[in-house]
């Protein structure tokens, strides 16, 4: 028992300094920064595909239009089908904005697991602009968005921007815990990663490139059949030599309300996805759990130990843990009342184990009452005609 003790301990002073680690590099990070200096401000074309609707995407979608930018923008809309009620949505905005270069686009769905990516490429075909945003339905932007997104790519060496995404309306519990793992521990862990070496994927609220860019990896079509399509994009631009630009101006995400089972389907998917997106790293990533290991070894030290000094280090582990949550949640969204309830902190974590575990445990995706096979290499294999849509927030 000793022994086990020891690997414990190991184990919790791990993932102690790993904490450190990351909270230290999401500190350093200039998040919610806006650029002083507007006057780089080239055509846009801005791709949005959507499937169905909710009572926030007339809110969300609207927010496109009211960009503050002295460029030119073009919004298309893609559909697969015109009786989709978002097509509603999007004509009565485009009558409401006549100002606006903005079509709604129906496109035919060509062979493809991904549904969505086969909308961007044939959104793609009508794009005027050499610049070309793609963002989700569900995403919603402040006026002065685009003016600092385009702002990295005045460098010609970048290739992409993106940036991070916050769960903007947690209504329900389980969405508050999944609101733990987006709005403390995802983006914080993404520019852990980034102190190691340089971002090589593109995270997919969000992004903007240069036409050239996309056309040399063989445009969206490329993709079409990859469920993490903003991984790959990002990571194909980045294998070509180009910079990966992470802005510091954060988007919010706009969902209707999940019960525990929905919002347990959604983790798992994205668990799956970066499993084999990045095996090794998520097989290690188990070490970084600061919940896990300490409690192992607070319970080793009870059973084993005759003296308070292991069990006292490892609540104070448990207890950091909490309070450096739940300032990242704080960082990552200024409004107190999103800030998701400390309890849950552990809850999170605990439950995060039974994902990665869940993680190497099949291969199977669901996604709007969907099952779809998950491939090693990423790609989906289809069910059924029609092609896949997949969940709004990929990695």
């Amino acid at each position: 028992m000793n022994f086990l003790n020891l690997i414990f301990a190991a184990l919790a002073f791990l993932s102690f300094a790993l904490l450190l680690w990351q909270w230290l590099a999401a500190k350093k990070f200039p998040l919610h920064k806006r650029i002083a200096e507007l006057t780089f401000a080239p055509a846009i074309s801005i791709l949005k595909p959507l499937k169905g609707c909710d009572e926030t995407t007339p809110e969300s979608l609207q927010s496109w239009f009211k960009q503050d930018y002295s460029g030119q923008i073009q919004i298309l809309f893609g559909v697969a089908d015109e009786n989709d009620p978002a097509c509603k949505i999007v004509n009565k905005l485009i009558a409401e904005n006549p100002g606006r270069d903005a079509q709604l686009v129906v496109c035919a769905i060509p062979p493809g697991a991904n549904a969505k990516v086969s909308k961007l490429a044939r959104l793609e075909k009508s794009a005027r602009h050499e610049f070309i945003l793609t963002s989700d339905a569900d995403v919603r932007v402040t006026p002065d968005f685009l003016a600092s997104f385009v702002a990295p790519l005045r460098d010609e060496k970048t290739g992409l921007v993106n940036c991070f995404y916050r769960l903007a309306n947690p209504a329900t519990t389980a969405m508050h815990w999944e609101a733990i793992a987006v709005n403390a521990d995802f983006w914080s862990m993404v520019l852990q990663s980034r102190t190691l070496k340089s971002l090589n994927f593109a995270l997919g609220a969000a992004i903007l490139l240069r036409r050239k860019n996309l056309e040399e990896i063989g445009g969206f079509a490329s993709v079409a059949n990859c469920l993490a399509d903003d991984y790959q994009l990002g990571n194909r631009i980045f294998k070509n030599g180009h910079h990966i630009a992470l802005c510091p101006v954060v988007v919010e995400c706009w969902d209707a309300p999940m019960n525990w089972r929905d919002v347990w389907k959604h983790q798992l998917r994205w668990a799956r996805t970066i499993r084999v997106c990045q095996p090794l790293p998520y097989f290690f990533s188990i070490l970084s759990n600061s919940t896990l290991w300490p409690l192992l070894w607070l319970i080793a030290s009870f059973i084993s130990e005759k003296t308070f000094c292991a069990p006292l280090t490892a609540v104070a582990f448990l207890l950091v843990r909490i309070v450096l949550e739940q300032n990242l949640q704080r960082q990552f969204t200024p409004e107190r009342k999103l800030v998701s309830p400390f309890w849950l902190v552990p809850v999170k974590d605990l439950l995060q184990v039974a994902l990665w575990m869940n993680a190497f445990a099949g291969h199977t995706i669901e996604w709007r009452g969907r099952q779809m096979k998950l491939r090693r290499d990423g790609t989906l294999e289809m069910v059924g005609a029609e092609g896949f849509e997949p969940p709004t927030n990929s990695v």
